[in-house]
């Protein structure tokens, strides 16, 4: 196999394999996802902005492109790497291949990578950052650009949405406000599902204007970076904590803990893929679950922040869900709207429609 590009990380090791997609130079944080299906999914979750995504499933792209499979108007990883690509997909729904809607969207691709080896090398040794270049790089001159790139502080600003926009649905009975943190569309059709209308506001609206909406509930979406690098958001949740019942995911769920007073903490590599088993500690009952983060929630620092523990990975025992039942507010760590992933946590939205049913009663 003729190469043409490399990968090399921070660390000096270099991986050699064959372009595909945008022709770009590019640095960012290396991850890895286990999941066998949802690559397009997966290409279009904010939550992986500034990451190159290691796909560990060996053959990538063989159903194509579908436009009603998009979850943001976004391809938000800075890169993809696989083992193998299929540029000639099986499929009477697609409408493009992987390597157009990379090329579209000026995300470079490398293939012919020895994935398996890639992805064991951030799993023991821990994400790393890397520089996506030509195979004629010297080393030192790569790691040079990797050490002068700075690390971004603004990904939230970037994927949020601009202003405000309105997803309905028939027969309503609840009025949610979402703040989109970089949100994925499947939950806004989840939160349909159940009967909401929803008003979707940037990431950086605060407390007053989301009260003047008169909501019978907020949810705090998914996102991409480092929980301390949004703290508008955890201060706008400290407002009005109690006032309203709130449901956060991911990002938002260390949010949540955060404007309690929590701590979180970056994790060796992350956990991403629908693969994932999580435990409910109040009924012992255990969901496969769909995740995508690299921060968690410190557990040693709940003590004084009024919260309690739902759920716990049984992989690496790490936070995955809190409550609070006197300040109305809920949260896991996973993503219950999945897509891709297991439908196992999708009774979440439900918990959160009857949390707004028992407060508007009240």
């Amino acid at each position: 196999m003729r190469t043409d590009r490399k990968l090399i990380l921070e660390d000096g090791s270099q991986y050699y394999g064959i372009g595909f997609g945008a022709e770009k130079d590019r640095v960012c944080e290396l991850v890895f996802n286990t999941s066998v299906v949802g690559y397009q999914e997966i290409l279009s979750d904010p939550s992986y902005m500034d990451q190159a995504v290691v796909l560990s499933y060996p053959l990538i792209g063989n159903y194509g492109i579908c436009d009603e499979d998009y979850e943001s108007k976004l391809i938000s990883p800075s890169a993809l790497i696989v083992r193998d690509r299929n540029e000639n997909p099986s499929n009477f729904r697609a409408t493009r291949t992987l390597e157009e809607v990379l090329e579209e969207n000026d995300v470079p691709g490398l293939y012919g990578v020895d994935t398996r080896k890639l992805v064991r090398s951030i799993r023991d040794l821990g994400a790393r950052r890397g520089l996506i270049t030509g195979a004629d790089r010297p080393l030192e001159e790569g790691l040079e650009i990797i050490r002068r790139t700075e690390i971004p502080h603004d990904a939230v600003k970037r994927c949020s949405c601009r202003k405000k926009w309105y997803s309905r649905t028939a027969n309503p009975r609840y009025q949610v406000v979402a703040v989109d943190c970089g949100m994925k569309t499947n939950i806004v059709r989840m939160l349909n599902r159940n009967r909401c209308n929803v008003t979707i506001v940037p990431w950086n609206t605060g407390s007053e204007e989301i009260l003047s909406l008169k909501p019978d509930g907020v949810f705090v979406s998914n996102g991409p970076g480092d929980p301390e690098d949004v703290p508008e958001v955890s201060g706008m949740l400290r407002e009005i904590r109690g006032k309203i019942p709130l449901f956060g995911i991911c990002l938002g769920h260390q949010l949540m803990a955060i404007s309690c007073g929590a701590r979180t903490y970056k994790l060796k590599f992350g956990h991403r893929g629908g693969n994932h088993p999580v435990l409910d500690v109040r009924t012992g009952k255990i969901e496969i679950t769909s995740q995508n983060h690299s921060y968690a929630v410190d557990e040693q620092s709940l003590s004084g922040t009024g919260l309690s523990v739902s759920h716990i990975n049984i992989l690496d025992r790490t936070l995955e869900g809190l409550y609070s039942e006197e300040d109305k507010m809920f949260s896991v760590q996973y993503h219950p709207e999945s897509a891709p992933g297991p439908c196992d946590s999708s009774y979440l939205f439900e918990k959160f429609t009857k949390m707004m049913e028992m407060n508007k009663d009240a």
